[in-house]
Formats: structure tokens, C-alpha cells, sequence
């Protein structure tokens, strides 16, 4: 039994300019399916089948023969009966595998099982499809399911399939003869029809723009070696930070001076004054191995996240304005002239109240860990 491969393209085509010679991931489209039919080993012969020679250069490149197709089996009113007609008709064969390039990530797998799967079934014709279990409809009508009845999951529910068209598989005789008797073929005409699912990258078809780009994500994402494990998402996790200037960053802090500490006396009402009132910052006052000290101004409304340190008691004085205080849940305001102690593992949350900007003096260390609950 002799088995050809024939590979169909025009230079022309509308929806994507010369598609088949554009190059994807910098080869010609055509070449992915040239290379994978020859490397597959089924074929006696793989054939390009276009009207353009410059289609014979990439074909010979590929390891494959180049079919001249005449040009009245070129134009737009030409169909894949006429030219696949000419090409059984001067061909020397029994069984013709059409693979159309439009679909480059087809395995050469997936052929030997579309191969073998026509062979041994003994089908005159054999047609690639993509099943799709999910609710069709066709012209406004339901194809698999009933409106007047109850939804049913989609993994109940029968299968659509359609055309996927890369492969195609004919018999030499069976093709000829429905040709000369009804005038067409494509199909299966009178014959013994299957069809045969594909799915995955395999099922990608250049049809348009963003068909090609698709395309290209794909190609390169095949080219990795490797892929990762599966991941799973586990639920939130309490996060540690430690890095004070990020901390407050995230707090909503908009500027913050870490670059004037440890001098031996400081004018906080000068210091404030220069801040100003109309947006949050902070200034580090002491930054030591036993201590630090900052100066945090917030607007209403404005505050940190929840959080607690495991192995750190901290304490804050108020210096201006309102707060509301949530430690473990319970709610309390705190304003001008009070200090707060909140010790270690309890969670905290502060939030500035009122009309004007609210400031606090934070006393704990550098490198304490905030961590904040995964809940959040």
C-alpha cells in the first residue's frame, strides 16, 4: 500500500498576506508540517501542491517533492476537490493524507494515529474533527440539549464535532470514482466515512490575525524543554515582612526620610512644619540595635494593615489628632497626648479619623517581623 502525503498552499490568500510564506518563530508557516510529515515515516512521498515555485524551494529544503499545480486550480472559484482531483490523477498512490499548513502544530503522532485509524478501520475517507461537549446551537435552535427541560452538565451532554480539516485521508479509487460520477468528493460521497478526534495545539488554525499570533505563542512555548509541575493554590498564608521602608510604602506612605537619624536633639514641632499637612510621610528618628523611633503623619482614612510581631512589644505616643485602634477585634479611639502598648502575637490595625492629618510616634526596632494573617 502506497501512502502519499500532499501538503496543499497558494500564494495568495486574503484574510493573512501570503500566510503559508510568513515566517513563524523564523520559519515559513508551511515548513512545520512539511518537516513533520517527513520526520513522521509513514510516507512513501510528501508533496507540496501549490501553483508558485517558491513553494518548490522550501519543500526540496524539508526533504519533501513539489507539485506544480495548474493555475485554473488556483483562483478563489477552485476548490479542494478540483485540485486534490488533479493532484490523485497524476499521482502514483493508494491512499492520499492531506495536511493543510494553516495547522503547524500538529504531531506527527497525531498523523500515525489518523493513519493507522484509516487503515484499519478500511474507510474510503477520513476526516479530522474537534469534539466539543458543551450546549451547540445551530440557527437559534438547540443542537444537543432541550430549552424546556432542566440544565445538565456539560460532561453529560452528546458531543458536537466539527471539521477540523488538517487531515484528510482518501482512497486513490473511491475518490476518483465519486468524482466522475457525482462530480465531488471532499465529503466521503458514496463511501465509508469516519471521523477522527483531534484536540490540544493541534486544533490551532491560521484563519486570521490573531490565529497567527496564537500560532506563535504556541510554537515557542513548544520549543521549552522543560515545563513546571502543576501548582495548586493553597490558601492564603501569613506573610512576614521586615523591611520598614516597603512596609510603608504598601501602608500608603508617600514620603518617607530614613536618612536623618540618631541626631542628638530634634525639633519635632519644626519637624512637622516642614512635612506639612496636605499628604502622608514619615521621618525615622532613631535607628539603633536596641530601638528605632518614627515619626508617621497619615490623612483620615489612612493607616496600616492588619499584622503583629511574634517577638516584639511595641508601644506608639499620639501626637496629633485621632485613631481608631483595633487590637484582636476590639475598637477603641485614641487621640492627642495617649500612648499605646500593644504586646507581641496580638493584632493590630490603626486607622487616622476626623477631619485633619493624625500622627504618631512608633517605637519598636528596624528589623521586626510584621506578619501579616493570610485571611486578609
Amino acid at each position: 500500500m502506497k501512502l502519499i502525503a500532499m501538503i496543499p498552499a497558494r500564494l495568495g490568500s486574503k484574510r493573512v498576506l501570503k500566510k503559508n510564506l510568513r515566517l513563524l518563530n523564523g520559519r515559513p508557516l508551511i515548513s512545520y508540517n512539511i518537516e513533520t510529515a517527513v520526520k513522521s515515516g509513514l510516507f512513501d512521498d510528501v508533496y507540496v501542491n501549490s501553483e508558485s515555485d517558491i513553494f518548490s524551494e522550501i519543500a526540496y529544503r524539508y526533504g519533501a517533492k513539489f507539485y506544480k499545480r495548474p493555475e485554473k486550480f488556483s483562483t478563489d472559484s477552485a476548490n479542494n476537490d478540483q485540485f486534490a482531483y488533479d493532484f490523485i490523477d497524476n499521482t502514483d498512490g493508494d491512499i492520499l493524507i492531506q495536511i493543510l499548513p494553516t495547522s503547524p502544530l500538529i504531531s506527527a503522532k497525531e498523523i500515525k494515529g489518523f493513519v493507522n485509524y484509516m487503515i484499519e478501520n478500511e474507510f474510503d475517507t477520513l476526516i479530522s474533527t474537534v469534539p466539543h461537549q458543551i450546549a451547540g446551537i445551530h440557527k437559534g435552535k438547540p443542537i444537543n440539549f432541550k430549552i424546556l427541560e432542566q440544565h445538565i452538565s456539560s460532561q453529560e451532554m452528546f458531543p458536537i464535532e466539527t471539521y477540523a480539516t488538517v487531515l484528510m485521508g482518501w482512497r486513490y479509487n473511491n475518490f476518483m470514482k465519486n468524482m466522475n460520477e457525482q462530480g465531488f468528493a471532499y465529503h466521503g460521497g458514496n463511501g465509508k466515512i469516519g471521523y477522527y478526534h483531534i484536540k490540544g495545539l493541534s486544533t490551532i488554525d491560521i484563519d486570521n490575525e490573531e490565529d497567527f499570533r496564537l500560532a506563535e505563542v504556541a510554537v515557542k512555548m513548544q520549543m521549552k524543554s522543560n515545563f513546571s509541575d502543576p501548582e495548586y493554590y493553597k490558601g492564603m498564608k501569613d506573610r512576614v515582612e521586615i523591611e520598614v521602608p516597603e512596609i510603608l510604602k504598601k501602608d500608603g506612605v508617600l514620603k518617607s526620610n530614613f536618612s536623618e537619624e540618631n541626631k542628638p536633639r530634634v525639633d519635632l514641632n519644626k519637624l512637622i512644619s516642614k512635612y506639612g499637612s496636605s499628604s502622608s510621610w514619615s521621618h525615622r528618628l532613631v535607628n539603633t540595635e536596641n530601638n528605632s523611633v518614627t515619626l508617621i503623619a497619615q490623612m483620615p482614612g489612612e493607616g496600616n494593615r492588619l499584622h503583629y510581631h511574634p517577638n516584639w512589644n511595641e508601644w506608639w505616643y499620639i501626637l496629633k489628632g485621632k485613631w481608631e485602634w483595633d487590637i484582636e477585634g476590639e475598637k477603641t479611639i485614641v487621640k492627642k497626648g495617649d500612648l499605646v502598648f500593644i504586646g507581641k502575637g496580638r493584632k493590630h490595625k490603626i486607622t487616622a479619623i476626623g477631619h485633619e492629618m493624625a500622627i504618631r510616634l512608633a517605637v519598636s526596632r528596624a528589623d521586626v517581623e510584621h506578619v501579616y494573617p493570610g485571611s486578609l
